[in-house]
């Protein structure tokens, strides 16, 4: 089947350096902090957490079906705000799934906010195997529910 790729945009009135803070150099504290229910930590494998070859393991909270997944950071360009990273393994990828590659970018709006781009690109392994609609649909609502709570996070945080 190859791969899908699957193309996000979302707007947020928070600053586009504090939102990258937030979701990319600070998430692996962050998002278990505000959705422990979503994700209830992550151990860093190999690396310093954020360079390039970082490997993690994500492990998801109660309110998750899955277990775990490991991550790798492919790219990290804090400077220009994008971020590059591959679901490599668990039980996430549902043994259809090689892997998933998602590329972030942060843009700062001229109304001193921000929007998210986020380019999701799932290798699907060879023939026999299919990811339904449904699924990589229940992936972006899952990332958009993230986002906006980060977003209302931030937004109750003022000085973050």
């Amino acid at each position: 089947m190859g791969a899908i790729t699957y193309d996000m945009e979302i707007p947020s009135s928070i600053p586009a350096s504090k939102m990258f803070k937030a979701i990319v150099l600070d998430a692996d504290t962050l998002i278990p902090k505000i959705m422990p229910h979503a994700i209830k930590n992550v151990e860093i494998l190999e690396g310093d957490g954020t360079c390039a070859g970082t490997v993690k393991i994500i492990h998801f909270g109660e309110g998750s079906k899955f277990k775990s997944v490991k991550h790798r950071v492919d790219a990290l360009d804090a400077e220009n705000m994008t971020h590059s990273y591959s679901i490599i393994e668990g039980d996430a990828l549902m043994g259809v799934v090689e892997s998933i590659t998602y590329h972030i970018k942060i843009v700062p709006t001229e109304d001193g906010g921000c929007i998210c781009k986020n380019r999701s690109i799932y290798n699907v392994k060879g023939e026999g195997h299919e990811i339904t609609e449904d699924k990589i649909k229940e992936g972006k609502e899952k990332a958009m529910a993230m986002f906006k709570a980060i977003e209302a996070h931030l937004h109750a945080n003022p000085d973050y």
